[in-house]
């Protein structure tokens, strides 16, 4: 019987969803968190080990002679040494396009508190603020229609073209900056370069992969070309911002604000400039965490291993396609 460990369950599965799926596969031990010092010794049995953020270094994969498959429960799958996997032989799947739907809602709730600041007023309505006031109604910030305004996203993958026909139909301008614009051309949206993107835009909404080419680029330079009313949103990848520069350009009103559900360092440090920023929205990385998106990750992760243990692997990320 297969041995299969799952390194860390509880962000999937806090205990509203059945783990039944796997349990139809083999030999289940599921663990809520997994320190990274301890991967190797709570695995130890495992042909197979399921990851959402628990790190499997190569010196881990070194250590594990009865492994067999890495399943990633998550679209990126950087918590695995992909070279050393590999290197062994070992396949390595992942998830993807489970949380379009969930993200591209998320980023859109972001936008609409950054526009309608719903949270405040209601707010405001239950400590007596409108019990108090003179008049039939109030407001304690600036309110802003999507109609007419220009959304720009960076990255026109499956979740940047969800948030694309929203604003649609919210009836904003829909600019894009994309790696493969002909291959990936929407009807309503033009793309535009990156320096374009967040001088005209309204609103930037960033839903691109993170990698080396890009990590900062969202720095006080690029912030310095956006409106003084612009918004800046980010529901992909923490380290695409300079923090400390964002920080700065809402603190000294460059930009009117943001909405966050990603930071660099997750969860943050006490003292991350973000946290006191002035009317920036952080929540804490929520935007794929409905309980829909969950259930189709938890499934299609038993899909991926019952691909896998039939000999046909799908969703490979190494390319290596041996089987049990």
């Amino acid at each position: 019987m297969q041995q299969i460990v799952v390194l860390d369950g509880y962000a999937l599965n806090p205990g509203d969803l059945d783990w039944a799926p796997l349990h139809a596969l083999g030999r289940v031990t599921v663990y809520d968190r997994t320190p990274e010092a301890e991967v190797a010794a709570r695995a130890k049995d495992a042909n197979i080990i399921l990851t959402n953020k628990a790190i499997v270094s190569a010196a881990t994969i070194a250590g594990l002679p009865r492994l067999q498959y890495i399943g990633v429960m998550a679209t990126g799958y950087n918590v695995v040494d992909i070279a050393a996997a590999t290197a062994r032989q070992i396949p390595v799947t992942n998830v993807p396009a489970y949380g379009t739907a969930a993200v591209a809602q998320h980023t859109f709730a972001l936008i609409l508190e950054l526009c309608g600041q719903v949270g405040l007023h209601a707010a405001g309505v239950r400590a007596g603020d409108w019990s108090r006031s003179a008049d039939f109604s109030y407001w304690r910030s600036p309110l802003h229609e999507l109609d007419g305004k220009v959304l720009g996203i960076i990255g026109l993958g499956q979740i940047g073209r969800a948030v694309a026909r929203i604003a649609q139909a919210f009836g904003m301008q829909v600019v894009a900056h994309h790696r493969h614009p002909e291959r990936d051309k929407m009807e309503g949206v033009r793309f535009v370069d990156i320096p374009t993107c967040f001088a005209i835009a309204d609103i930037v909404s960033l839903h691109c992969p993170l990698n080396e080419q890009n990590r900062g680029f969202v720095n006080a330079a690029l912030l310095g070309t956006m409106k003084p009313g612009a918004f800046l949103v980010n529901t992909s990848r923490g380290p695409l911002i300079n923090e400390a520069d964002l920080a700065d350009a809402l603190n000294q009103e460059r930009i009117a604000g943001a909405a966050l559900d990603v930071l660099s360092l997750e969860p943050p440090a006490p003292d991350n400039p973000l946290l006191q920023a002035r009317n920036c929205i952080i929540t804490p990385h929520i935007a794929w965490a409905t309980r829909e998106a969950r259930s189709r990750l938890l499934h299609t992760v038993a899909a991926n291993v019952k691909a896998f243990l039939e000999g046909a692997p799908q969703n490979l990320v190494n390319g290596v396609n041996t089987t049990v």
